[in-house]
């Protein structure tokens, strides 16, 4: 394989040497069950205490304050149905938005089969809640409102401050963020927000895959998802991924001493990205926030007259990665929800593709990744 610029990071990262390191140790060296009482059990309990307090720093909470889990998925759902049978004896009404990750709004749905009620918020043509929507579905019954940060598709950024101010003067209902696309790139006051629940994934901060974190504030009660055993203080039954949650401990770290530079530097590269995109090539069009807001990290544009899977897979024998939306959904051909729910028209939803970045892009990445698009679409046209 030739050089590759990949510009596929809000679907995953690369696991960077040091957090390799850690899983490649823990699975070979402390290969112990943190739950056996011997040095070998002790030693693998003692790698669990310190990545708990490695993920709570980088957020900002307490260690006691973090349940591992096998990634972003199970802790939405966890968050979702756990909070939401907990809590049912006070209602039985939940709110999300039309734009969230597949694991909170099939998680709804499935509630809603089991006799919850939801409510889905529009959103404006930016990809932002819309707050007169949460302020006229806000009722006594609501128990639970689940809002995501950042919008894996758009990197729309959510108004968590005025979100979190309309439930505390009109519902007594708890708050969930799922902040998979954020944690590690922008802050999240997680005690100013009074937030009960906020989802972490690792793989999306340079960490392995199958491990993720649910933060539960200090009182919260939940139900468990998995049973079956005494693991993580009783809520999360399952031998622990200790690899992978070693390597999630030192990539929360990694991630906490590259802030704020590497948010800074993937936010340059966005606008430089976007700049080359829209300036050289006609038509183009930008969906979500305009390119100095939202996530640092995050652009959807589009190219009228072309297939945005084409494009893929144009640029991919260029050795250049870049997806056409949610990792979870793009092997179905099928449009994305998030665009739809913004109104975008036909032929700017069948032409757009997502670019994401990490802080391991660099800006002649950038200019060839602009340079190679430029030459792909102008092609597919002709054609």
């Amino acid at each position: 394989m030739g050089k590759v610029i990949y510009l596929d990071n809000s679907a995953t990262t690369m696991v960077l040497p040091e957090v390799a390191e850690a899983v490649r140790e823990t699975m070979t060296v402390t290969y112990g069950n943190p739950s056996s009482l011997h040095g070998m059990g002790v030693a693998a309990e003692r790698i669990l205490r310190r990545a708990r307090e490695e993920v709570a720093d980088l957020l900002g909470a307490q260690p006691g304050e973090i349940y591992f889990t096998s990634g972003g998925t199970e802790a939405n759902n966890w968050a979702l149905r756990g909070l939401a049978h907990a809590l049912k004896r006070r209602g039985r009404h939940i709110i999300t938005t039309a734009i969230e990750h597949a694991s909170v709004l099939e998680a709804c749905r499935l509630l809603e089969r089991e006799g919850f009620s939801v409510t889905y918020l529009p959103v404006d043509s930016q990809g932002i809640v819309r707050l007169e929507a949460l302020e006229q579905a806000l009722r006594e019954d609501t128990i639970l409102v689940s809002v995501m940060s950042v919008n894996n598709e758009l990197g729309s950024l959510q108004p968590l401050e005025e979100i979190a101010s309309l439930i505390a003067a009109r519902s007594p209902a708890l708050f969930h963020v799922d902040h998979i696309q954020g944690y590690g790139k922008i802050p999240l006051p997680i005690k100013k927000l009074n937030l009960a629940a906020v989802s972490l994934s690792a793989h999306k901060i340079h960490g392995p895959k199958g491990v993720g974190a649910l933060y539960l504030r200090q009182g919260i009660r939940i139900e468990p998802l998995l049973v079956g055993g005494d693991q993580e203080r009783g809520l999360r039954a399952g031998t622990e991924n200790v690899p992978g949650i070693a390597g999630f401990g030192v990539a929360a770290a990694l991630a906490r001493k590259a802030l704020p530079g590497s948010t800074e530097k993937m936010h340059r590269l966005k606008i430089r990205l976007a700049e080359g995109l829209l300036e050289g090539i006609p038509g183009a069009h930008l969906n979500g926030p305009e390119p100095q807001t939202g996530a640092p990290h995050i652009l959807n544009i589009s190219f009228p007259e072309v297939k945005a899977e084409v494009l893929v897979h144009m640029l991919e024998e260029r050795g250049i990665y870049v997806s056409t939306g949610s990792a979870c959904h793009s092997r179905r051909q099928e449009v994305s929800h998030v665009l739809k729910a913004l109104g975008i028209p036909l032929k700017y939803m069948e032409g757009a593709i997502r670019i994401s970045l990490s802080q391991l892009n660099t800006e002649e990445e950038i200019d060839e990744a602009v340079r190679s698009i430029k030459e792909c679409v102008e092609e597919l046209r002709r054609l």
